[in-house]
């Protein structure tokens, strides 16, 4: 039985990976969230690495205070502070920046024109309505929408996966009830309960999770749903019942597996809703907070702004690069578990 599984597994995985371009978006987005990841050591004001006095610091990971490489304050250090980067360089002394020597908040206070300014030497993709860097608002800003995207998915997935297993399972009453309230629930307006939240309680991402979570699992309930009504009445259903096995073992043995399918194809596509979803509402300010890097923010910034052409035409390229890459991997999952194609 085991071989059998790993087998399927594997001819799956071939079929995937002979759709080259859904191997390659998996490889690119595989790679971009990995890089953002690792976006403090990529893009931050502070350096990645200082040798001071013989001894080495890691900034980036570490708080020092000024005083330590010579300076009269025990608060955190400015590393782009004149006197402090001219200790940092003397005699045997070095200090290493990351690629892009900007954070997500820090502000360019050596700007010789007004903000938003246009790309440059110092500022690969221009600076905001702030004088914050585009570019590391933009690594900063993928990796929330990913990370959010995939916090939402998995919950949406979990709940969809349950509500659809007791309603296609047990059928009856139970699936009446559940459909009634389904319906029920989803006719209520989520838009208005975003903006009455938003207006009682302080934004943040943890509970525009909450609130997207809701309402973000009845869409995959219906196909979990389908998916155990045909398969309760199957032969093995019954003679595991005849046996006396529990209806929980049945629904997680025997019923899950085979219904998984609808699940696993349909998660790139649920994924790129989701961040598609919290780029609409920072674009409406109805998102995150406002000092939190996001692409709709950006979005906004660039409607605000539109001679500042740099700040919507970078975030117009990542935002659908990254919907792109998600649709192209959804449809070679969807070929891989094609039944027909097996």
């Amino acid at each position: 039985m085991v071989k059998r599984k790993n087998s399927l597994a594997r001819r799956r995985w071939n079929s995937f990976c002979r759709n080259r371009r859904g191997f390659i978006s998996l490889v690119l987005f595989s790679l971009l969230l990995c890089g953002s990841l690792l976006a403090e050591v990529l893009s931050n004001d502070k350096p990645f690495l200082v040798k001071y006095d013989g001894n080495y610091y890691f900034p980036v990971f570490r708080v020092y205070p000024e005083t330590l490489f010579g300076g009269d304050f025990d608060s955190e250090t400015d590393y782009r502070d004149e006197y402090i980067l001219e200790r940092l360089r003397v005699g045997d002394n070095f200090v290493i920046f990351p690629l892009n020597p900007h954070s997500y908040d820090s502000i360019n206070l050596a700007l010789d024109q007004p903000v938003p300014s246009p790309p440059s030497r110092e500022n690969f993709l221009g600076t905001d309505d702030r004088g914050r860097d585009v570019l590391a608002r933009l690594l900063y800003g993928f990796r929330l929408s990913v990370l959010f995207g995939f916090a939402l998915t998995a919950v949406g997935t979990l709940f969809g996966i349950l509500a659809g297993a007791v309603q296609g399972y047990f059928g009856g009453r139970t699936d009446m009830f559940c459909q009634r309230f389904i319906e029920i629930w989803g006719a209520m307006p989520e838009l208005y309960l975003l903006i009455i939240f938003a207006s009682i309680f302080k934004p943040s991402v943890l509970l525009l999770l909450l609130l997207l979570s809701l309402f973000g699992w009845m869409g995959l309930s219906d196909y979990v749903r389908a998916e155990f009504l045909k398969g309760r009445n199957m032969e093995y259903v019954k003679a595991a019942k005849a046996l006396g096995v529990g209806n929980m073992t049945i629904m997680y043995r025997h019923l899950l597996p085979n219904g998984m399918t609808p699940v696993i194809t349909f998660l790139p596509f649920r994924m790129s809703g989701s961040i598609l979803a919290l780029t609409s509402l920072d674009f409406l300010g109805l998102g995150v907070p406002p000092s939190t890097p996001s692409l709709g923010e950006l979005l906004a910034q660039g409607k605000a702004n539109i001679d500042a052409w740099w700040l919507s035409l970078s975030t117009f390229f990542v935002l659908v690069g990254t919907l792109v890459l998600l649709i192209f991997i959804g449809e070679a999952l969807r070929e891989a578990f094609d039944p027909r194609k097996q």
